[in-house]
């Protein structure tokens, strides 16, 4: 059940909020297994959903009264757990909220627990956390996509009605595209990141999970909006997203498609549901052209010498001095590099270490100069395709899920899972996936729209369309 489903019950008074709360903790406890929280939130929970039923009976609930919501563990909440899913930030509890978060309580929200998550948000598969492995909730034997894994399978098994998550190339869209439910990355600086915790800040952007366009439309339109605490907000009005949702002419659109050429890393069951769509999307009388994206052998490098490089420089904070983690100390031991060595998992050295390098004296210019200007034609040619076409469409992720540990020590194979998505995020782009098809194992496989800067609604609007194909 989604949350528009569930706010007309409880307006009908066939549901309440409290019974709903209760139903996704029991639903939490009983799925521990699928280990996709870190932190929860019951108590505080049934405490807010108490004040919402109260909301309703007085014929005062506000917007997102009674949704029950669960936040990556890299948002900052007063008060509660935020780790990152690293053992650096293992026992660090925030002392103000994210702005998002902010946004939440007032809007009515209840956050019912923190979610589990790839280790500051690097990694596909959500494997490299502290805290374990997240696990599919069709079988656990298989990974839900990362980073954002614990929020993606929070919405997906019935454990909180929404999520939110970070996407820095891909984070939201490819768990939302393995586990089945519709992820969604607005245009960078849409939604403010005060309180995100920092992995490569020109890319981060806070984005949403959810069952339905109604939802992740009600979400967006609460969360997004300019912020004074981020100065890379865009001061652009937030437009009534459900107003023209339904308002929506097929013919008179233009879809853009990539060529088989850039297709042939697809395995041949995401291949399938993607041709299959393209039918559908025909017999409805919308343009298909294929267009050439100049750069796309560039995506993959581009976006890892970009976000490793700005990793580099935002982890250097965490030092064993200011807050979080200390390593205890013997004779000569240094604390910054002991506890670094101790509080950083195998993954996130990785990076550290490749965006430090990337950065350095004689390779500045070799690999970042170069990557900074790759980035820049990327963006370009997006902005090319978008002056003739509406939308691009195109595979979220290569291939359907894959079995845990069958990537973990091959980080290319691993980082070529976000060959469709980082694109999105190097080009600042809006981006949605949502769940098309199956693979034959009965895996959701995603398919991916992205628009023009700025042009949400409008994306919005022509996912509900497909959805209803």
């Amino acid at each position: 059940m989604d949350y528009t489903t569930f706010r007309k019950q409880v307006l009908d008074k066939e549901n309440s909020v409290v019974e709903q709360t209760k139903e996704f903790i029991k639903s939490i406890e009983d799925k521990t297994h699928l280990n996709s929280f870190i932190t929860t939130n019951f108590e505080k929970a049934l405490e807010k959903a108490s004040e919402s039923d109260k909301r309703f009976l007085e014929g005062e609930p506000r917007k997102l009264e009674g949704m029950i919501i669960a936040i990556k563990d890299n948002i900052s909440t007063k008060g509660l757990r935020t780790t990152c899913g690293s053992k650096i930030l293992e026992n660090y509890v925030p002392i103000y909220d994210a702005t998002v978060v902010e946004r939440l309580n007032k809007a009515g929200a209840i956050i019912i627990g923190k979610t589990n998550m790839d280790e500051f948000a690097m990694g596909s598969s959500n494997e490299t956390s502290y805290f374990g492995a997240v696990h599919h909730p069709l079988n656990s034997d298989y990974v839900p996509g990362g980073s954002s894994g614990g929020s993606a399978v929070s919405v997906a098994a019935d454990m909180a009605f929404t999520a939110l998550g970070s996407d820095t190339g891909g984070s939201i869209r490819q768990p939302a595209a393995f586990c089945g439910n519709i992820g969604f990355k607005p245009t960078y600086g849409r939604i403010s990141r005060y309180g995100l915790v920092a992995f490569a800040s020109s890319l981060d952007q806070i984005g949403t999970f959810a069952n339905s366009i109604e939802d992740t439309a009600a979400l967006y339109e609460v969360i997004a909006g300019v912020d004074a605490k981020d100065s890379t907000s865009a001061n652009i009005p937030v437009e009534d997203t459900m107003l023209n949702i339904d308002n929506l002419n097929p013919k008179e659109l233009k879809v853009a498609i990539l060529s088989d050429v850039e297709l042939k890393n697809c395995s041949d069951e995401v291949l399938s549901v993607y041709y299959s769509i393209l039918r559908k999307i025909e017999q409805q009388g919308i343009s298909i052209e294929e267009v050439s994206f100049d750069n796309f052998d560039a995506f993959i490098p581009t976006y890892y010498i970009v976000a490793t490089a700005e990793a580099s420089s935002n982890l250097a904070r965490f030092d064993g001095i200011r807050y979080g983690y200390r390593a205890e100390l013997q004779n000569g031991d240094d604390v910054i590099v002991k506890t670094r060595s101790e509080g950083f998992g195998a993954e996130v050295k990785r990076r550290i270490m490749l965006g430090t390098y990337v950065l350095s004296s004689g390779y500045y210019d070799a690999y970042y100069g170069k990557a900074l200007k790759a980035r820049r034609l990327i963006y370009d040619n997006y902005k090319k395709i978008f002056n003739q076409f509406d939308f691009l469409f195109l595979p979220t992720t290569p291939t359907p899920p894959f079995k845990i540990g069958e990537k973990l020590n091959d980080p290319v194979s691993m980082y070529l899972s976000d060959l469709f998505t980082s694109s999105a995020n190097l080009g600042s782009v809006p981006a949605i996936s949502i769940p098309l098809g199956a693979s034959s194992q009965g895996f959701s496989v995603g398919m991916q729209i992205q628009s023009n800067h700025y042009e949400e609604n409008k994306l919005l609007n022509f996912s509900k369309y497909m959805l209803s194909l």
